[in-house]
């Protein structure tokens, strides 16, 4: 019933706190504020390896500055710097001598208060790394996947900081993904408090009509997502006209191809939504060249934007 990535396999070490320690003795006290309240920011980033046998960080420079971002929206002082996370990213890679994984970097509230706006209480980081393939699924990158418009709604602006990776706010997207998982679906698509189409439970959402793309705009309640503006940006390399602009879920069931874009989902097609058939109920010519030219980037030997690489 639905996809998912399945249990994760301990690696040796995760960097705590500035220091590569045993994956069992990564631990926190029960009673710290981030896992009571949900305040604490995290990133996803990829190290893949590629044609040539060598491993990069994808953009890990954009995913830390949002990091960062997300804990200025939290007003929580990171007590480590960019770079310095960035180099216990590849610290902890390294160390788990791994060519290909996906990095977790996620600084979090510690203990010493469980008031709502404790003030007192230390501000922690770790870094993990692990084994993580295509998070809806390797057959749903070649076929699609088959969505659902979830019953939640996305938060509106000012309740929800749509901008920030926050932990707490992903309970939203955990009970839209659990609700169409139980119904026989991949993955849940949230609607906006003014009906507009806003993102999946943790992609972006992009739609081709006629040939063009469409994509809600970073003016509606979505992330801002790392993979949302490579594939932008690589659509219009390739010709192809990319509008941002609002839409409603009608869209989604004229359009001709679908598709979702994340660090984890990558680049996923939908072949179904609302037990509608999208398109050809195939993936799409356009998705499909997009998806190519990702995976050329991301993967490929000779890389069209050697900028967004960071070389393990």
């Amino acid at each position: 019933m639905g996809s998912h990535p399945g249990l994760l396999k301990p690696v040796p070490f995760i960097w705590l706190d500035g220091k590569l320690v045993d994956w069992s003795a990564a631990t926190l006290h029960i009673l710290s504020h981030s896992l009571h309240y949900g305040c604490a920011a995290f990133e996803g980033i990829r190290c893949y390896r590629r044609a040539d046998g060598k491993s990069a960080l994808f953009r890990v420079d954009e995913h830390i500055r949002r990091l960062f971002d997300s804990c200025q929206i939290l007003t929580i002082e990171p007590p480590f710097s960019q770079e310095e996370i960035k180099r216990a990213c590849l610290e902890t890679i390294r160390a788990n001598q791994m060519s290909e994984c996906y990095v977790r970097p996620l600084v979090f509230l510690g203990e010493g208060g469980l008031g709502v706006g404790s003030l007192d209480v230390p501000t922690r980081v770790a870094v993990a790394v692990y084994q993580w393939g295509a998070y809806l699924g390797d057959e749903g990158l070649r076929r699609g996947i088959r969505a659902k418009v979830s019953s939640f709604t996305r938060g509106a602006l000012n309740s929800n900081m749509s901008k920030g990776k926050i932990t707490g706010q992903y309970v939203n997207s955990v009970l839209a993904k659990r609700e169409v998982m139980r119904a026989g679906y991949e993955e849940a698509i949230l609607i906006d408090a003014q009906g507009h189409i806003a993102e999946a439970s943790g992609e972006n959402i992009f739609v081709v009509r006629h040939g063009r793309i469409l994509t809600p705009p970073l003016s509606s309640p979505i992330l801002a997502g790392i993979t949302r503006e490579t594939i932008t940006l690589l659509a219009r390399e390739l010709g192809l006209q990319v509008d941002e602009r609002t839409f409603g879920r009608d869209e989604l069931y004229t359009a001709d191809e679908v598709f979702f874009t994340g660090t984890a989902a990558e680049l996923t097609p939908v072949r179904e939504i609302d037990d509608r058939r999208i398109g050809s109920g195939e993936v799409g010519a356009v998705t499909k060249r997009i998806q190519e030219a990702f995976f050329a980037v991301v993967k490929g030997a000779e890389p069209r934007h050697p900028e967004w690489l960071t070389w393990l």
